[in-house]
């Protein structure tokens, strides 16, 4: 068996061609979404993942705004930047680019955001109406990379109602939110939320139709722990050390032979990362919807 891989580049484009066609008709109700970025320092994935938010903004005709801080930017200077974003009328949603230097303490900066301006959908408070949203359309902004996830899937052909999904990985990002989306009425899966203290996660991650991996640990789903024909989401994503080009190879949670088993695969780099960045500007361009009524 060889699995399907599952192009986040074509899904992604196919999200953000939908997201275009609700962007030409926020502009001629005279609406602009746009999209704000604060990135503190100089990390090298953190510039290239900003970047390519902007690159996605310009293409969809989403304006963008850009706060960029130095290295050596104080805990005042990150909160008025958020203060900043949080009164500017014409940003709809804004993300704060992580990891922050260290020194600053990213969850007290991440509830300093608007809830309403969230784009990553993991603000506490929307991550309570998340708990709280067992069925039926949700107002607030949705956690950007499982709703990645749920859209592949879905948009893959991958049924997930009735099925048995294994996410390994608890983190606030990822694992415990996906668990939510996935158990609302409407995707119907049965979440088994699994981590490094999981007993004999092997044989857990063995009985699932889906798995999702999403622990930053390179290669920890291997063959034997997958079952012929399940489909698998590769989420985590490491940087290996660099080669001969000088840049580093990406890898991801999910090692390469798992697609002699698998049904479906997703792949690191290509994968889930790019619906990511489709979910947010969808996170945007909602909340541009919902500002213009």
């Amino acid at each position: 068996m060889t699995a399907t891989i599952l192009s986040g580049k074509a899904i992604a484009a196919e999200v953000k061609a939908e997201l275009a066609e609700r962007v030409k008709t926020l502009h001629a109700r005279g609406a602009q979404p746009c999209l704000g970025t604060l990135q503190v320092g100089q990390d090298p994935a953190s510039i290239a993942y900003v970047n390519g938010k902007h690159r996605d903004c310009e293409e969809l005709g989403i304006a963008s705004v850009r706060v960029d801080l130095p290295e050596d930017a104080s805990e005042a200077d990150v909160q008025a930047a958020i203060r900043d974003l949080n009164s500017a009328e014409d940003v709809t949603g804004f993300i704060i680019q992580l990891p922050l230097p260290e020194g600053h303490d990213e969850q007290a900066m991440l509830e300093l955001v608007d809830p309403a301006k969230d784009a990553d959908g993991l603000h506490p408070f929307n991550l309570g109406k998340l708990v709280l949203g067992i069925s039926g359309d949700l107002e607030t902004p949705l956690p950007a990379t499982p709703h990645g996830v749920i859209q592949m899937a879905e948009r893959s052909g991958i049924e997930l109602a009735g099925k048995r999904v294994v996410v390994v990985g608890r983190g606030l990002t990822v694992g415990r939110p996906l668990g939510l989306l996935l158990t609302r009425r409407g995707v119907d899966a049965t979440a088994v939320l699994a981590h490094s203290r999981t007993p004999e996660l092997p044989s857990v991650v063995r009985e699932a139709d889906v798995v999702v991996a999403a622990t930053g640990r390179p290669s920890l789903i291997t063959p034997d722990m997958v079952k012929p024909g399940a489909a698998v989401f590769d989420v985590g994503i490491t940087r290996g050390p660099v080669g001969p080009s000088g840049k580093a190879k990406l890898v991801g949670d999910v090692h390469p032979d798992v697609a002699e088993v698998a049904g479906h695969v997703s792949p690191v780099p290509g994968g889930v990362g790019l619906m990511t960045r489709a979910m947010l500007l969808e996170n945007v361009v909602t909340a541009a919807e919902r500002d213009s009524v």
